[in-house]
């Protein structure tokens, strides 16, 4: 089965100042998909405390995927990339390519997103944009991929049994 968290990293939605549209929207459709998303959370844009559960769910073994939603663009706020960057392991920048594509296909400003994809341990980790549209946009750019990389991480692969 697959499982992700959904974080949306959002200043004003964690203050409730506005309603986060984009993680129940994200949380939806992964659900449609036959993912089970057993957390839906939102936090601040702040570096530390983004690295901070981005760590602590990778390494906690509950979810295979984490999909976070916001801080992305280039407004000094928006520090999810690098809050991201600092606990993977390894990024796919295919990934992050295949979303800003998608994205292209319906706006030009699709090309100033910084969302970053990569892995923690057997954990995909994938920064979506803010945007309900741009996050399910760009989720649905690559979700197909997602259950090969997590097999992948886990080992299963023709790779894995020649090593043997």
């Amino acid at each position: 089965m697959l499982s992700a968290a959904v974080l949306t990293i959002s200043d004003s939605a964690s203050a409730g100042a506005r309603v986060d549209r984009s993680g129940p929207a994200v949380r939806e459709r992964l659900e449609q998909l036959g993912w089970t998303v057993p957390l839906l959370e939102v936090i601040p844009d702040e570096a530390e405390r983004i690295s901070g559960r981005l760590a602590e769910l990778a390494d906690g073994g509950q979810v295979g995927a984490i999909f976070t939603t916001g801080g992305t663009g280039v407004a000094p706020r928006d520090v999810t990339p690098e809050a991201t960057r600092a606990i993977l392991d390894r990024e796919i920048p295919g990934m992050a390519e295949a979303m800003r594509a998608r994205g292209r296909e319906s706006t030009a400003l699709a090309a100033l997103s910084r969302s970053v994809a990569g892995t923690r341990g057997t954990v995909l980790i994938i920064n979506l944009p803010g945007s309900p549209k741009g996050a399910l946009e760009s989720l649905n750019a690559i979700v197909e991929l997602a259950p090969h990389v997590l097999d992948l991480l886990r080992g299963k692969s023709e790779h894995a049994a020649r090593l043997e």
